[in-house]
């Protein structure tokens, strides 16, 4: 077995070392941090889990896509063989080592604490892991050890390593800790370097060379950094653009040469019109290039074309080559079948958005499970080989996710905390929530961003009538737009769309700046400070077969409150081209400028680049799944676009505080309305000073009400991950608040107005026991989109100002002029910038002769 050169043990305040982290190979995870940390981590991150001590059932880890797992001995013993030994690492403590032996003949890995420096010659051992942790370890003496201990590899806590080129005394370097035990047999000490691409593996991308300080900046930054043998530190696409984003860094077996994994961006690696520098791609992978250059650019009417466009052809193209396949009796009939089957199989990867990494991950999960199905074919396969009628399957009219049982009467339960008897890590964790990394994601929209862009129109209907199975003679609506008929939106659901309309309108025109702010800082100097709208904005309500006013209005108010010229409102259409007429008359309402009628990442490059029908926006807001949120981050980071977006995105949350005076009724309520919007849903409840039965009288009515939801399998996963926090006061439960920093905080308190002037981290606030959050997210005025992930710190929710900028101006006179030139003059000159001080003196000399 071959080990890492040293193990990041993850503890909860490491989120920000795993982008660097994940670069240089497996990640230890303890198994309570496993839900926070995992989604936070790069798609290609491996990781085993520290599952010792833990409650979590040990092989549901190893088929969840854990590499192996650590465990302590009673647990190893406890196994008993149901666990492959390559998927195992005993954890030993000293009084334990005299058993090393017996067990290493059962595991391939041995995970030792002890103060003692042992290596695996030490200890006797060979053709085996061996993982070292010191229990007080100094960086310098880490160094060290790491140096020395190879084959073996140190155990070491986040807590003491830091993202920087070098170490202090108080915390390890990432780079350093790689680059401990590399060596050069080069005279000028560098490492000859292979770069490999993480899409295509059928050959490498060219040969390079590194030294210390490149790889530490390569580590550092995710990027491909090299160091040229003639000109220095060579970061790769500085100038091109033809940028690398950095997958995972490795070593060979002697520890003097690296392999890089990038995604390569741009023209390409090598100088020459070639994929690499040993020539271009050959089969998959050049096919895979092939198909995703024809999804660009096949022009309509083409076979090819009708492959990525007509599901039932490409569907009927597969089930015809698998049969094919299947009858092949001959090697080369074997041969020619198999790569007609892999030819279209792949058009149909493709055209999801689907690449041969996808596959490739997907197959190596499913290698890492240890439990199996059956395997046997389903009945309607069965009775097609055996010539029996076939019986149409019957299947659910909505979606059970597999981890849901059924029917489930087990209690719906939250775990609890008490906040004072938790040290300073175990009270990090309770701030943890998942993270969302998009960056698996937005590979896979860049194809269909990247076609609309390209094709424009032509592209955008064509994935319409792919993805939202609507085809469209245009994906626009302009205005006017028609009223809908009472049958299509009842006089009742209008009323309340107008309420809400009016609402929300009366407090967001209150937040709209009246008149510019005027300063005169010194006699003759004026400045001042004035508001114009965003001219063009987006906004994505998620629609087909969903209803989503409140989005709407929520999103469209802002835009016509703040005077934007052109409002786009994108909704994904229904089968038959129509929008819900909620949506429509919200439109009307707001005073939509055009109605863009597609969904997900293709309706976002359309508003992001514009197309002959479509207007270019200058910003997008809005809620969506997570391609759209992949698709947001990718336009907002491409110069040509030119658009920015509201805000980070993440699963919705609320935090509920709590004292004697709650009714627990409410207070379930308001827990349940946040929890069934998703299973990654974060619901926190902060109680104070409870009775034992106040909190079971909660627990009570969260069950009862939650068993009353048509959502409840997805409540109940969400309240699984849930928590109550138990605190003394008001003050620890605000202080644990305010470093939560939710994205809706709601207020059962005796004296809720009064609290809220300690609030300083909250997306939205919801004060007293008749405020629950879902009057700010339909109707009570409030803006329903929110930071959430914490953001709250530093975001505002969306407000009249997200579709406003700010524009300073100065009037400076003859005399203000003469008194602040010579500053002015003088701070130039200082920093060397003549021709601004000269600005400035001739003015001067011209007053001179007045």
């Amino acid at each position: 077995m071959s080990t890492p050169i040293f193990l990041p043990l993850i503890d909860p305040s490491g989120s920000t070392l795993l982008p660097s982290l994940a670069l240089l190979g497996p990640l230890l995870i303890p198994a309570g941090l496993l839900r926070a940390v995992l989604p936070t981590l790069p798609a290609q991150a491996k990781y085993y889990v520290q599952a010792e001590n833990s409650d979590e059932e040990l092989i549901s880890l190893l088929d969840a896509g854990a590499l192996r797992i650590v465990v302590s001995l009673p647990q190893f013993k406890q196994l008993d063989g149901q666990v492959p030994k390559e998927r195992l690492i005993v954890k030993l403590n000293e009084e334990e080592l005299a058993s090393v032996k017996e067990v290493a003949e059962q595991v391939t890995g041995i995970y030792v604490v002890s103060a003692t420096a042992h290596t695996a010659k030490s200890l006797g051992l060979s053709n085996i892991d061996v993982f070292l942790q010191h229990p007080s370890p100094s960086p310098a003496g880490l160094l060290e050890a790491i140096k020395s201990s190879r084959p073996s590899s140190y155990v070491i806590p986040t807590e003491i390593l830091a993202a920087s080129p070098k170490s202090t005394s108080t915390h390890l370097s990432i780079p350093e800790a790689f680059l401990a035990p590399i060596v050069s047999d080069r005279p000028d000490g560098l490492f000859p370097t292979i770069v490999s691409s993480s899409t295509h593996s059928s050959k490498p991308l060219g040969l390079v060379y590194s030294s210390k300080e490149s790889v530490a900046e390569a580590i550092l930054t995710q990027k491909g950094v090299y160091q040229s043998r003639k000109h220095g530190l060579w970061r790769k696409g500085e100038t091109s653009g033809a940028v690398q984003e950095l997958v995972s860094v490795g070593l060979d077996c002697d520890s003097d040469a690296l392999v890089f994994n990038v995604v390569q961006h741009g023209s390409g690696f090598c100088h020459l019109p070639q994929s690499t520098c040993f020539g271009g791609w050959s089969g998959l992978a050049k096919l895979e290039d092939t198909l995703n250059s024809r999804l660009a650019s096949a022009p309509e009417g083409s076979y090819t074309k009708r492959l990525f466009t007509d599901e039932k052809l490409l569907r009927s193209k597969i089930m015809e080559e698998a049969e094919e396949l299947c009858d092949a009796q001959t090697k080369e009939e074997v041969a020619f079948e198999a790569a007609d089957l892999v030819y279209f199989a792949l058009a149909r990867c493709i055209s999801k958005g689907v690449s041969l990494q996808d596959v490739e991950k997907a197959l190596d999960k499913k290698s890492l499970k240890v439990t199996r199905r059956k395997g046997d074919a389903k009945p309607k396969w069965e009775a097609k080989i055996n010539g029996e009628p076939i019986k149409p399957e019957s299947k659910p009219t909505e979606p059970v996710p597999k981890a849901f049982p059924e029917v489930d009467d087990s209690r719906i339960k939250m775990r609890t905390a008490q906040l004072n008897q938790l040290n300073a890590e175990e009270q990090k964790k309770l701030l943890l929530r998942p993270v969302l990394n998009s960056l698996a994601m937005i590979d896979k929209v860049k194809p269909i961003v990247e076609r609309v862009r390209k094709e424009g129109d032509a592209g955008l209907k064509a994935m319409t009538k792919q993805f939202d199975r609507a085809d469209l003679s245009s994906n626009v609506m302009l205005p006017p737009f028609a009223t809908p008929s009472e049958n299509e939106l009842p006089p009742d659901v209008k009323k309340a769309i107008d309420v809400a309309y009016e609402n929300v309108k009366t407090f967001h025109v209150a937040q709209n700046e009246k008149e510019p702010l005027v300063v005169e800082t010194m006699p003759g100097v004026v400045c001042s400070r004035f508001a114009r709208p965003i001219s063009r904005v987006g906004v994505y309500v998620p629609g087909g077969t969903a209803i989503l006013p409140s989005t709407a209005i929520m999103l469209g108010v802002p835009a016509q409150v703040a005077g934007c010229k052109t409002i786009v409102m994108a909704t994904p259409p229904r089968p038959d081209g129509s929008i819900s007429p909620e949506v429509l008359y919200v439109a009307k309402l707001v005073g939509v400028t055009c109605i863009l009628k597609a969904g997900g990442a293709q309706a976002v490059g359309a508003m992001a680049y514009g197309t002959e029908e479509v207007p270019k926006v200058d910003k997008i807001f809005g809620p969506g799944n997570q391609w759209v949120t992949a698709a947001k981050m990718l336009v907002q980071n491409d110069t040509d676009a030119l658009v920015a977006i509201d805000m980070p995105a993440g699963p919705s949350e609320v935090l509920v505080i709590a004292d004697h005076t709650a009714n627990p009724i409410f207070v379930a309520s308001d827990l349940l309305s946040q929890a069934e919007h998703g299973t990654d849903s974060q619901v926190v409840l902060v109680a104070i000073n409870l009775t034992s039965q106040h909190l079971a009288d909660i627990e009570e009515q969260i069950d009862i009400q939650a068993k009353a939801l048509p959502r409840v399998a997805i409540a109940r996963e969400a309240i699984k991950k849930s928590v109550i926090v138990l605190v003394d006061n008001e003050k620890e439960a605000i202080d644990f608040s305010n470093e939560y920093a939710p994205e809706h905080l709601i207020l059962h308190l005796e004296d809720a107005e009064g609290a809220v002037k300690s609030i300083d981290n909250a997306g939205s606030v919801f004060v007293g026991a008749f405020s629950p959050e879902s009057c700010g997210d339909y109707a009570s005025g409030t803006n329903h989109t929110l930071p959430t992930n914490g953001f709250a710190r530093q975001f505002s929710g969306v407000n009249t100002l997200s579709f406003q900028k700010h524009i300073t101006s100065q009037l400076v006179s003859g005399d203000g002029l003469r008194v602040l030139g010579p500053s002015v003059v003088r701070l130039a000159e200082r920093e060397g910038l003549e021709a601004h001080a000269n600005a400035v003196r001739v003015r001067l000399a011209e007053l001179s002769k007045a």
